[in-house]
């Protein structure tokens, strides 16, 4: 489902995690960071446990170079998905940290 018509559910008052983390998603996808991440921050306000939201988060703070923020999202998903047994999501969280952490060349 497009962004638009996202959109235009959330304009008619239907807002909830799943909602947010599509919004989220896709405008990761399309590269506009900052609503992306303004989505996923109101997904994990709904589902605090809902690990593929903090890993995308993540993601979209880490692309507008706010580094401290996505390794702050992304350490609280790597939490979340070891409490829930998400195993996927974990690994992916940890590579994505790691690579923050490595120094600029």
């Amino acid at each position: 489902m497009s962004t638009e018509a996202l959109e235009k559910m959330l304009a008619k008052g239907m807002d909830n995690a799943v909602l947010r983390f599509g919004l989220g998603k896709g405008y990761l996808d399309a590269a506009e960071f900052a609503q992306a991440a303004e989505h996923l921050q109101r997904c994990v306000e709904f589902d605090a446990q809902y690990s593929a939201a903090w890993k995308l988060l993540g993601q979209a703070l880490n692309k507008q170079g706010l580094h401290d923020e996505a390794r702050a999202a992304w350490q609280q998903g790597l939490r979340v998905a070891e409490e829930k047994g998400d195993k996927q999501a974990g690994k992916e969280i940890s590579v994505f940290l790691k690579r923050l952490d490595k120094p600029a060349r």
